[in-house]
């Protein structure tokens, strides 16, 4: 989310392990002291649309986050603020809504259904919520929201979920309330991040393990400007498509259950058998994760030229393949290519819009932020919002001030 707030709110909530705004934004409306959670957003360095494959991702938690404030009630009501859209929603616990409205309430309230509908008695609660992950820009701020909610609700029902479960009951909160038939890395990335690392996760099992990001690397996110909506549209067409695909390869090998399972041999075979558009996305994914276990293999052992070519290599075929490009992303990642410092550059997240991230040496991060963004104003004549980051630890707790 994209915070409204002054200028002194938004310092605040940049130092998140130290939340006096929002605890002073939750008093001064609840007049109840609130506990406080954090969730951060993510940027995914490869690895895209291949986590409802059950193939593998590499996305890193950013230093943009969603923070959660929460206090309970005696009234049985569920009070929902947001500071970013300086709304408040009213609920009744006990008699929770049962379809989503295409609110932005939507995605909190899809966190409590699920728990509602694991068993747990809902009491009434005060929720207060603020964040500066951009909204539509394809850094997961409504995985942050789920999280931040999810961590608040279940400290006051009692509830203690580890990691990776907790990371499916937010996921499941988008599939089954929400309606975005989004994978599982947005909300494992903003559970289980660790600072200064990526994570290389196997969406079949969630196993994974961390690559350290080298001091000398920044993460550089330029966003297009673009939004996008995962909740339908072309994501959801494309998820149909990669469907079609893995159920004519399974005709032939029925061991095949999602694109994690097959092989470019195999595509190679059948393909024709396929809808061209659909063996497009086959390829797209399958070698998306070949190519994110390189990568990861790669920044592991500190080769960062290789990362950079499976990078624009990921790029190429997001766009060409699974045609989840615009204009203006691939504007972007051109413009970036001759600029001093460039390691790699690609469109992130769930494409058609959003954000690329640009892997940049240090000491040229700033510099090659001014410059990119200078560029793609005068050749979009959009004037581009470009975040020099660092990866971020995962959601918990904050101590309050």
């Amino acid at each position: 989310m994209v915070s409204k707030s002054s200028l002194e709110a938004e310092v605040a909530i940049r130092n998140m392990h130290n939340p006096p705004v929002l605890r002073s934004l939750h008093i001064d409306r609840f007049h109840a002291e609130p506990a406080i959670f954090r969730a951060p957003g993510r940027v995914n360095l490869i690895g895209e649309h291949t986590d409802y494959a059950e193939g593998f991702v590499m996305p890193a938690a950013i230093n943009f986050a969603t923070l959660a404030g929460i206090s309970p009630r005696t009234d049985g009501k569920i009070v929902i603020y947001s500071e970013n859209f300086g709304e408040e929603m009213v609920f009744d616990a006990a008699a929770l809504p049962r379809i989503r409205t295409r609110h932005w309430s939507d995605y909190p309230m899809g966190v409590v259904h699920v728990l509602a509908g694991e068993g747990h008695a809902i009491p009434g609660f005060s929720l207060s919520l603020w964040g500066d992950v951009p909204l539509g820009s394809g850094l997961s701020s409504s995985a942050s929201v789920e999280v931040a909610t999810a961590l608040a609700v279940e400290s006051l029902i009692g509830a203690n979920d580890p990691g990776p479960v907790l990371a499916r009951l937010c996921q499941r909160a988008e599939n089954e309330f929400v309606g975005a038939s989004c994978g599982i890395m947005d909300q494992f990335i903003s559970v289980n991040g660790k600072e200064d690392h990526a994570l290389l996760l196997d969406c079949r099992d969630l196993s994974f393990r961390l690559a350290p990001i080298p001091d000398h690397v920044a993460l550089v996110i330029a966003n297009t400007m673009v939004k996008h909506s995962v909740a339908g549209g072309d994501y959801t067409t494309r998820r149909a498509e990669v469907e079609d695909a893995t159920r004519v390869l399974a005709r032939h090998r029925p061991e095949i259950r999602f694109l994690r399972d097959a092989t470019l041999a195999d595509l190679d075979q059948w393909g024709h058998e396929m809808a061209p558009k659909s063996r497009m996305r086959a390829r797209h994914i399958i070698s998306e994760n070949l190519r994110t276990v390189a990568a990861a293999d790669a920044l592991m052992r500190g080769d960062m030229a290789e990362l950079g070519r499976l990078m624009a290599e990921a790029h190429r075929s997001y766009s060409q393949d699974f045609e989840a490009s615009c204009v203006e992303a691939d504007t972007m990642v051109d413009l970036a290519q001759d600029l001093p410092g460039l390691i790699g550059a690609r469109l992130t997240g769930g494409g058609f819009g959003g954000c690329t991230i640009n892997l940049v040496e240090q000491k040229d991060a700033d510099a090659f932020a001014a410059a990119l963004g200078g560029r793609y104003a005068a050749q979009i004549g959009i004037v581009p919002e470009i975040y020099v980051c660092h990866a971020a630890g995962g959601a918990g707790r904050l101590d309050q001030a």
